[in-house]
């Protein structure tokens, strides 16, 4: 028994070596082609950039996609991250714009410009328009990373009407560092009277993500010192209180 097994074996050894040598067997994979797949690259021109509070047009540095050295199509769009515009020329917010590519494989590539519009510095006496920076309490707490954030705007929408970028005071944006998508932008106040702190909401906002009404409560302004002590409700049983501090220097 030993005999025949030891000759099966013989002969699938012989076997595999035979058809190994045999040209007429393809080996595996023989048939593939190799592709070579160009990744695609995107280079801005320059960097962020920061506008005057009275500019009156922009022209965007542009970039540059390309794909194994060929210049490729590009793509750019632009959104507004907090009054939802869609053209830098649209009026101050912080801007993001996005340049996008794809190579022949569908492969994509994307770079991000912010492009901050400020607003112009109202005297707290006839406007309260403005970029501030904001330090916020909720239900009396502050805990650290929830002051001198920002940049904010107040933005001038005509008729003594004025849209705030966040009602909250970047507790999330910020404090929590969760960004824009938990802002609570929207909030739209009618200036009655400034010196005897007179204002009017146009409605309640939602917070971004996690819903919610917030109700305008009261808006505080000082102009010696340069702030805005804002006051909301949210229902889901929370006080925002926010001091907003006017400045001149701008950062994101």
């Amino acid at each position: 028994m030993k005999k025949y097994k030891l000759i099966v074996c013989t002969f699938s050894i012989l076997g595999l070596m035979l058809t190994s040598c045999d040209p007429s067997v393809e080996a595996p994979g023989s048939s593939d082609v190799s592709v070579v797949t160009y990744l695609p690259t995107i280079t801005l021109e320059g960097g962020d950039v920061t506008l005057e509070c009275d500019a009156s047009s922009y022209s965007d540095p542009g970039a540059v996609a390309s794909a194994g050295g060929e210049e490729i199509e590009l793509e750019t769009k632009v959104s507004g991250k907090y009054f939802g515009a869609t053209s830098v020329v649209d009026g101050p917010d912080v801007y993001q714009v996005s340049y996008s590519a794809f190579n022949t494989d569908d492969i994509p590539a994307t770079e991000f410009r912010t492009v901050l519009y400020p607003e112009c510095n109202g005297d707290l006496v006839t406007s309260i328009a403005g970029m501030y920076t904001a330090s916020v309490s909720r239900d009396g707490s502050s805990p650290a990373g929830y002051q001198d954030n920002g940049p904010f705007i107040i933005k001038d929408l005509g008729d003594d009407r004025y849209a705030i970028s966040d009602a909250q005071g970047g507790w999330y944006e910020y404090g929590r560092g969760l960004g824009v998508s938990y802002a609570t932008p929207g909030l739209v106040l009618k200036a009655n009277n400034i010196a005897t702190n007179d204002f009017t909401s146009e409605g309640p906002v939602s917070t971004n993500t996690f819903g919610g009404s917030n109700t305008f409560v009261s808006l505080i302004v000082n102009p010696v010192a340069k702030t805005l002590t804002l006051t909301v409700y949210w229902d889901f049983d929370y006080t925002f209180e926010t001091v907003f501090t006017q400045t001149d220097t701008y950062f994101n």
